[in-house]
C-alpha cells in the first residue's frame, strides 16, 4: 500500500485484526500512535488508571473469547499496567499490551519516563517484543496476537519508542503466521484418549473438575454433553465457575478451601478424578498428596507444563479441551452412577446453614435473591475478598457467565472487568459484586461508566473493614486486628450520584427485595450498598 507512518501501521494492524474496541491512557510517548488512532473507526475507552485498562481489555476478552487491547505510554505507564498483565497471565487471558518508550537512542540512559517493561514484564507474559526497527511491526502485531490468543492464551506484550512509531514504513499486513518454535498441539493422543475412556467406563465414583480452560477452548457444549452423557457428577474450581448451570442436577458447586462442602466431599470420596482445563492449585484441594494416594487422577491441559505441578497424574492428556471432549463424546456411553450420584445429594441435603444475625443484610441470602432476580444470560463480576466468596456460592449462574481474579487474586479488578464484559456484548446484563476495601481501588472508574455510558450495575457489600484478613486475624492471630479498619470509608450511594449514576442503601433483609427490583429493573448503571454485619463470616 505505500510508504505509511509506523503509528499509522499499528493503527491498520489492529483493524486487520478486527479489533473494535481499545482500552488505554495515553502519554508522550505513545502520541503518534493516538494521533494515528484518532482517525479509525476503533472506540478507545479512556480508563482513570493504566491497570483498569489491563482489567477492562481482560473482562472484554473473557467475553468474545479473543485477544484484547489495552494501551499506555512509557515509565509509569507502563509499570502500572503490570498488575493487569499478570492477572491476565495467571488467569490465561488474551490481552495485547501496547506501551510507548523513549526515543531509541535514549533507551538505558534513566532519561525522563524510562522504565524497562519488557524486562519487568518478563515473568507474566507469553512473550514480549521491543520495536527497533518500524518494518517489523506487521511482522511483530501479527505474531502477537497469534501467540495470545492460541495454545494456553495469555498476554503478549509490545513496547514501540516514540522515533519508531515516527519512521515511514512500506506498510503490508502477513496474511498468514509461521513460528517454528511455537506449534501448540490441540488433538489428544488417541492412545491416551482410550486409556481415558476406559479408566472412566471402570470407575464406580467417577467425578469431574471442571476449570477456566474448558472456557478458553469454547468447549462449554462439549463439557455439558459429556456430563449428561456419562451421568458423571461435576464440580469446579473458581475459573470454571458457570461453566455448568448451577442449577443443573449433575453440579454440586466450587471446591476449595471456599468452595461448598459436598463439593470438597465429593473431591474427596471419588475413585476418580477428571481434571479438565484445571492447574488445582493449593486452595482447591487440601491435601494433594493424600489425594493422589486414593484417586485415580485423569488430568487434560492444553499446556503441558500444568500436569503433575501440583497434582501427580495418572492419565495425562496434552489438548485442546474442545477437541478432546469431542472425541470421548464419540466414546462414551451412560454409566451406572446413580448410587453415587444419590450420595452426593443425601450429603447436601444435610448439610447444616450456620446461624447469624438478622439486623443486617445477610449477603448470601441477598446474592441468591439478585441472581433469582437477574436474567438468564447475565454476567456476573466478583472482585476478591469475602464478596468474591459470597458470589462464588450463593449467585447462581444459568446461561450467563462468572468472572473474577482467580489465579493472582486481584483486588480492584471488578469494575473494569465488567466495564470490558458490557462492551464485549451489550446485550448482556453486567453485574459487579465487590466490598468497599476493593471498591476503593477502582471507584475513579465510574467517570468512564459515565462518560461513555457504560450500564454497568454494582453491588457493593460494605462491612467497614477488609473482612477476609479481618476474619484471618481473629481466627489465626488471636483477634489482633490490625491495618483492617476502613472507617474513612465515604457515603457510596451520595458518590454515585456525585457522578450521576442512581444509587440506594439496602440496611437489612427486609428492604432487599424492592431494592433489588429496582436495580434490575434500572435501564442505566445502578448502584446498590448493602449493609453487612462486620463480622459476617467469608462461608
Amino acid at each position: 500500500m505505500g510508504l505509511i507512518k509506523a503509528a499509522e501501521a499499528m493503527v491498520k494492524c489492529l483493524e486487520n485484526e478486527g479489533i473494535k474496541v481499545v482500552f488505554g491512557y495515553p502519554g508522550a510517548a505513545i502520541c503518534p500512535f493516538y494521533d494515528e488512532l484518532s482517525h479509525s473507526d476503533i472506540k478507545h475507552i479512556l480508563v482513570r488508571h493504566e491497570a483498569n485498562g489491563g482489567h477492562a481489555a481482560s473482562g472484554y476478552a473473557r467475553i468474545t473469547g479473543k485477544p484484547a487491547v489495552c494501551i499506555a505510554t512509557s515509565g509509569p505507564g507502563a509499570t502500572n499496567l503490570l498488575t493487569a498483565i499478570a492477572t491476565a497471565y495467571m488467569d490465561s487471558v488474551p490481552v495485547i499490551c501496547i506501551t510507548g518508550q523513549v526515543s531509541s537512542d535514549q533507551i538505558g540512559c534513566d532519561v525522563f519516563q524510562e522504565a524497562d517493561i519488557t524486562g519487568a514484564a518478563e515473568p507474566f507474559v507469553k512473550y514480549s517484543y521491543l520495536v527497533k526497527n518500524a518494518q517489523d511491526i506487521p511482522r511483530i502485531f501479527k505474531e502477537a496476537f497469534h501467540i495470545a490468543g492460541t495454545g494456553r492464551p495469555g498476554p503478549v506484550l509490545i513496547d514501540i519508542p516514540v522515533d519508531v512509531q515516527q519512521t515511514m514504513i512500506d506498510f503490508e499486513y502477513p496474511e498468514t503466521v509461521s513460528l517454528r518454535s511455537y506449534k501448540p498441539s490441540a488433538k489428544g493422543n488417541a492412545l491416551q484418549i482410550k486409556r481415558v475412556a476406559e479408566a472412566i467406563s471402570e470407575a464406580k465414583k467417577p467425578l469431574i473438575c471442571a476449570g477456566g480452560g474448558i472456557f478458553l477452548s469454547g468447549a462449554e457444549q462439549e463439557i455439558r454433553q459429556f456430563a449428561e452423557t456419562t451421568n458423571i457428577p461435576v464440580v469446579s474450581t473458581m475459573m470454571g465457575l458457570s461453566v455448568f448451570p448451577t442449577d443443573h442436577p449433575l453440579y454440586f458447586g466450587m471446591i476449595g478451601m471456599h468452595g461448598v462442602k459436598t463439593a470438597n466431599h465429593a473431591v474427596g470420596d471419588c475413585d476418580l478424578m477428571i481434571l479438565i482445563g484445571a492447574r488445582v492449585g493449593d486452595r482447591a484441594v487440601k491435601s494433594p498428596s493424600w489425594l493422589e494416594e486414593n484417586t485415580k487422577i485423569i488430568h487434560i491441559d492444553i499446556d503441558p507444563a500444568e500436569i503433575g505441578k501440583n497434582i501427580h497424574a495418572d492419565i495425562p492428556l496434552v489438548g485442546d479441551c474442545k477437541c478432546i471432549l469431542a472425541q470421548l463424546n464419540e466414546l462414551m456411553t451412560r454409566l451406572d452412577t446413580e448410587p453415587w450420584l444419590e450420595h452426593l445429594r443425601d450429603y447436601r441435603s444435610k448439610v447444616p446453614v450456620s446461624p447469624r444475625e438478622e439486623k443486617f443484610t445477610d449477603p448470601k441470602a441477598f446474592l441468591r435473591k439478585l441472581s433469582e432476580a437477574a436474567p438468564d444470560n447475565t454476567v456476573a463480576v466478583a472482585d476478591v475478598g469475602q464478596n468474591q466468596i459470597w458470589a462464588c456460592n450463593s449467585f447462581r449462574i444459568k446461561s450467563g457467565r462468572f468472572l473474577t481474579s482467580g489465579g493472582m487474586g486481584t483486588m480492584g479488578y471488578s469494575l473494569p472487568c465488567a466495564i470490558g464484559a458490557k462492551l464485549a456484548d451489550p446485550s448482556a446484563e453486567v453485574i459487579e459484586i465487590c466490598g468497599d476495601g476493593s471498591f476503593q481501588m477502582q471507584m475513579m472508574e465510574l467517570a468512564t461508566i459515565c462518560q461513555y455510558n457504560v450500564p454497568v450495575k454494582i453491588v457493593l457489600m460494605r462491612n467497614e473493614y477488609l473482612g477476609m484478613v479481618r476474619e484471618l486475624q481473629d481466627r489465626g492471630y488471636k483477634g489482633n486486628r490490625t491495618a483492617v479498619s476502613l472507617a474513612g470509608d465515604p457515603d457510596f450511594v451520595a458518590l454515585a450520584k456525585a457522578y450521576g449514576i442512581p444509587a440506594e442503601r439496602v440496611s437489612g433483609d427486609s428492604e432487599a427485595d424492592a431494592a433489588i427490583e429496582r436495580f434490575i429493573g434500572s435501564e442505566g448503571p445502578y448502584l446498590l450498598e448493602v449493609i453487612v454485619n462486620e463480622t459476617e463470616s467469608t462461608l
